[in-house]
């Protein structure tokens, strides 16, 4: 245990000014984090963001063994804690709320650079890259987005349930049934879910495969597989309405249905990666 304790005081011996400064950026945005915080408390589909951070934590300390001190010096780091801190200014001066956020990993990114020098910080960069997914989705790009995405999923659900033999019609995105109407609300479009999705993918990928396009494939893929998991959401609660009872659209069924929505959709993401690295296996075998 005093062998443990005195590599802690040695290693922040060593590193205090890193610590030092670190602490100061996040006291001068307590506001831009003390927000964040509560967006991911009040909000079930960003409550993912209390996990970003400890992972972040984890996906550095896993590589640290591989770091080299004294680190080369980049003028990159620099320019990326400026543009941060030009970002923090602008955010403020505008309340605008995610460019605040995205200042804020921008200036911890940009002291990480200065400070681990060039070659560390590409051992440690996805560490840095995960924490953008702390942050919720702008309101301009979430509601520019919703409607369509509402509109696709009632348009596919009415192809499948006239292809049953469902009596049904659309109105926008308004599901018409035999004594009911089913409204596809944000929560079956598919956009509330996508960004914990696709944080599942960027980690699962960075774990499991090669660096390069599988990564990438991986994570563009997560928005099909969002979008298309939450339509069928709304073709099950549609026929569950339509054959067994209303219950299906509200209460404790729609929820059910919602968590097993995401959890379909993070399986087959696991799935989709499983299969790259298969592909990726028999093309390099070793």
């Amino acid at each position: 245990m005093m062998l443990n304790n005195q590599k802690v005081v040695d290693h922040l011996r060593n590193h205090w000014r890193a610590y030092s400064l670190l602490a100061l950026v996040v006291v001068l945005n307590i506001r831009v984090v003390w927000d964040m915080v509560a967006d991911w408390s009040a909000d079930s589909s960003y409550s993912h963001g209390f996990l970003i951070v400890p992972i972040s934590i984890w996906l550095f300390c896993r590589r640290r063994g591989e770091l080299v001190f004294p680190g080369a010096r980049t003028k990159w780091g620099w320019a990326v804690l400026v543009v941060g801190g030009a970002g923090i200014v602008l955010g403020t001066a505008a309340n605008e709320y995610f460019t605040l956020r995205l200042s804020l990993v921008l200036m911890v990114s940009g002291l990480a650079q200065v400070y681990l020098g060039a070659p560390n910080f590409r051992k440690v960069w996805f560490a840095f890259f995960f924490l953008l997914f702390m942050i919720p989705i702008p309101a301009v790009i979430y509601n520019s987005i919703t409607l369509p995405l509402q509109l696709l999923a009632s348009k596919i659900s009415i192809s499948l349930l006239q292809v049953i033999g469902v009596p049904s019609s659309r109105s926008g995105n308004i599901i018409n049934l035999p004594g009911c109407s089913l409204e596809v609300a944000d929560a079956c479009s598919g956009l509330r879910s996508l960004v914990s999705l696709l944080a599942v993918a960027a980690l699962w990928g960075h774990l499991s495969l090669p660096k390069g396009i599988k990564q990438v494939v991986l994570l563009v893929g997560a928005v099909p597989i969002a979008i298309l998991v939450n339509t069928a959401r709304v073709f099950v609660v549609a026929v569950g309405v339509y054959a067994v009872s209303t219950d299906f659209a509200e209460g404790f069924l729609h929820e059910l249905a919602g968590m097993m929505v995401f959890v379909g959709a993070l399986v087959i993401t696991l799935l989709f990666g499983m299969v790259l690295r298969w592909i990726g296996n028999r093309s390099h075998p070793s």
